[in-house]
């Protein structure tokens, strides 16, 4: 039985990638349901300023995964073992394999105009027979939703990835919870990009150093402002243990 850790009131599940390959997939084929976050610092700290989002981590998702070199730091420190980082993007590039291999349809929503069908087209290429069901881009008006829901239901899709960025992702998706059919619901930022070929990740030695947070800080130095919360993420950290002792 895994240990939760709880990080700055954030339930973290700590399990490894293939934990949480095996976890997800078993659970579309048993037609459970899933709401899955992946939880960098960032995500994290979000939740801390703002209450619905706090809500939707600690009582809607289903599964929280440990996203970045951050929030596996947090848990060690406060005392909990979390053996590795779930990174989102890797995780969703090991779900598609999954579904390519056990005819799980998908279905892919978010990020600008064509990038979801750029993206989509990529993930066949990846892996032959990876069904993507569906396609819709992240432009839409609150009238829309209705129409948009009842295309990802009437897709067939078991899985449904939502690149709309943190924290709208999630509260999209758990506003629309128990509207939507596809089992595995998860919010997967800028994902769609990535895999499109639009954005460039970290190589991997940057990745494995923890360094993929000053990545993109160089390929986007608008992100400062959103990195001034990995700063406040470990005096909170530090402060939350300082109070337990």
């Amino acid at each position: 039985m895994k240990v939760i850790a709880i990080i700055l009131g954030i339930p973290v599940v700590p399990y490894t990638m293939e934990e949480a390959v095996t976890k997800l997939i078993e659970d579309v084929l048993k037609k459970k349901r899933s709401f899955v976050v992946t939880a960098n610092a960032e995500i994290i700290m979000m939740a801390q300023d703002d209450p619905e989002y706090k809500i939707i981590l600690s009582q809607t998702a289903d599964l929280i995964l440990p996203d970045g070199a951050g929030t596996v730091w947090a848990g060690n420190y406060l005392g909990y073992v979390i053996p590795e980082r779930v990174a989102g993007y890797d995780l969703y590039l090991r779900l598609l394999e999954e579904a390519a291999d056990n005819d799980i349809p998908v279905y892919f929503f978010g990020g600008k105009p064509g990038i979801a069908e750029e993206a989509a087209e990529e993930g066949r290429r990846r892996w032959p027979g990876l069904k993507v069901v569906g396609c819709r881009n992240g432009y839409f008006s609150a009238e829309e939703e209705p129409e948009i829901i009842d295309g990802i239901n009437r897709s067939g899709a078991a899985m449904l990835f939502a690149a709309l960025g943190a924290p709208k992702q999630e509260k999209w998706l758990a506003k629309y919870k128990e509207k939507l059919k596809p089992c595995l619901l998860m919010g997967i930022g800028g994902s769609f990009d990535v895999l499109a070929g639009k954005v460039q990740r970290a190589p991997k030695w940057m990745q494995d150093a923890r360094l993929e947070w000053f990545f993109r800080l160089i390929k986007q130095p608008s992100r400062f402002g959103r990195m001034l919360a990995l700063p406040k993420f470990v005096f909170a950290v530090r402060r939350e243990k300082g109070m337990k002792k």
